[in-house]
């Protein structure tokens, strides 16, 4: 039985793939983790603020859809869940890196 190349992997990788993993359409290289990351927690933020200020209008009177306010409040929320998991997960990674030894 043969064992193909490792270098025949790359015939899987789809073209609009670039370094990082990141999808681009025009081919150029990928865009970067911390890029990514950043990304992603400016999106929390906002969820963050959106459910800040429906609160805030549902408390003043400004609006009364409550399940509005719920909904965003959640999503708010588990946003933030999802963000502090992923964090807990690159800790647990670097953590275990720093104790391989060399």
């Amino acid at each position: 039985m043969a064992i193909d190349s490792i270098s025949q992997i790359k015939q899987l990788i789809p073209d609009n793939i670039g370094i990082s993993g990141a999808v681009n359409k025009d081919n150029s290289a990928g865009v970067s983790f911390g890029e990514y990351l950043n990304s992603a927690l400016m999106k929390v933020t906002d969820l963050e603020n959106h459910a800040a200020q429906l609160k805030e209008d549902f408390a003043l009177g400004k609006t009364d859809n409550i399940p509005e306010v719920l909904i965003a409040g959640e999503k708010a929320n588990i946003a933030l869940q999802f963000t502090m998991s992923i964090r807990n997960k690159i800790m647990e990674a670097y953590t275990e890196i720093m104790r391989m030894q060399i």
